[in-house]
């Protein structure tokens, strides 16, 4: 009995230490030598503060909660950068031996975002509490997904848990580069059209109104092209407003079905992959990183029907990933990784064929690395031609909306000194 009610007690007290979270302290002191000086450090109470500070040879003098933030918490969104980077040093430190819960608190320490701060604090509790590193980050599903939990579960159970995270970060480094690449093929030609158009925008709304006036003044009948541009100016000072909102509105609309409707994601993706030399880029950035995300998992000893349900929500692209789970379902059901690759009619036939060898030879990882590298290439070099391929594009563009209003404003003048 009192055995019984000894567990019970020490039950008691772990499911507390779990609930009792550790807070930020902020504390003022003074050294040996009476040199003030101040920091934060987190703990379960101030006294245990005054404490650790005494034992640092530190005379605490004030020592407080951290404030909490007047809106919420502080800080920007947690992104996938900043989860790279944690993962390259979580993997560098377990690697040099540093233990895991010492590791968070070092990580946290040196964290400018709060909220990655009261992450990694978050997490380092669980794992002091008793959690594994795979149970702690389950409590952060959005910034580590599937994929990334699961090869930690792997790494723990295998004991190898500093060699996946190693994995892992070199995997996210090669991920987020590639990302970087796609944005970059896709902010040039959105950005130089959207400079395009404010440049049109200011010369219908302030510069064809002044050639309006002059032409006023000669009373003459104006070209039908010049017309246009003088109704499109006229309707462009009266209405800028107008124009403004539905731009507006129409951005926020597509962007909000975009995100609810699976419908518009689809045919939204289908319509960028078809796009001339963007087109050819994000087919090549998905193959990439369903390739090397695929090969990952499946290094890390995950079956392959599973390691194919995690890698469906990895390719980047909504037309992939509908491909990939369709792919899932024919190996489920017996079908090879080739023959299921060559059904959904979106891989290249190298990629099949390079696949096939890799389940013939049982080294299926290899196989599906070396897609990747050849893909991530193939991207590299796309998006650096990119931008010789669109600067005469551009020039086209750009020449062609100020040239043609130029025209339209000399037109007249040119037509009244021909008749003078």
């Amino acid at each position: 009995m009192a055995t019984t009610k000894a567990a019970a007690a020490r039950n008691a007290a772990t499911i507390a230490a779990r609930s009792n979270p550790f807070e930020v302290f902020i504390w003022q002191g003074t050294d040996k030598r009476g040199t003030k000086i101040k920091g934060e450090i987190s703990a379960k109470s101030a006294n245990l503060v005054k404490a650790e500070l005494r034992k640092q040879g530190i005379n605490p003098t004030i020592v407080k909660p951290k404030p909490k933030p007047l809106f919420g918490k502080a800080g920007s969104r947690i992104s996938a950068l900043e989860i790279t980077i944690f993962s390259r040093q979580i993997a560098t430190m377990l690697a040099s031996g540093v233990p895991m819960v010492q590791s968070f608190e070092i990580l946290s320490g040196g964290q400018k975002n709060q909220r990655m701060k009261d992450m990694l604090e978050d997490i380092r509790n669980s794992i002091s509490g008793g959690m594994s590193l795979y149970e702690s980050l389950g409590k952060h599903p959005v910034q580590f997904d599937e994929l990334y939990r699961n090869l930690v579960r792997a790494g723990e159970g295998a004991g190898v848990l500093d060699t996946v995270l190693d994995t892992l970060a070199t995997y996210k480094e090669r991920i987020e580069a590639l990302k970087g690449k796609i944005k970059k093929a896709l902010f040039y030609p959105a950005g130089v059209m959207a400079i395009a158009i404010i440049v049109s925008a200011i010369l219908l709304i302030f510069v064809i109104p002044q050639f309006k006036a002059v032409f006023d003044n000669f009373g003459a009948e104006l070209p039908a092209f010049t017309m246009m541009y003088v109704n499109a100016s006229e309707f462009m000072v009266k209405y800028w407003w107008l124009v403004l909102f539905v731009a507006i509105a129409t951005v926020v609309v597509f962007i909000g079905a975009y995100k609810r409707s699976e419908k518009v994601q689809h045919l939204t993706d289908r319509f960028m992959l078809k796009l001339p030399v963007i087109g050819q880029i994000l087919h090549q950035s998905a193959i990439a990183r369903f390739a090397r995300t695929l090969a990952l998992t499946f290094k890390a000893g995950v079956p392959l029907v599973e390691a194919l349900e995690i890698t469906s929500g990895a390719t980047g692209s909504i037309v992939y990933n509908q491909a990939v789970k369709r792919i899932r379902e024919d190996v489920a059901v017996g079908y090879s990784l080739n023959m299921s690759m060559k059904q959904v009619d979106l891989f290249p036939h190298m990629v099949i064929q390079m696949t096939s060898i890799g389940e013939e030879a049982g080294a299926l990882d290899t196989m599906l690395f070396k897609v990747a590298e050849f893909y991530e290439q193939e991207v590299n070099n796309a998006v650096d031609a990119l931008a010789s391929l669109l600067e005469p594009f551009i020039m086209v563009i750009i020449g062609g909306l100020v040239g043609s209003m130029v025209i339209a404003m000399y037109l007249p003048i040119f037509k009244l000194a021909a008749t003078v």
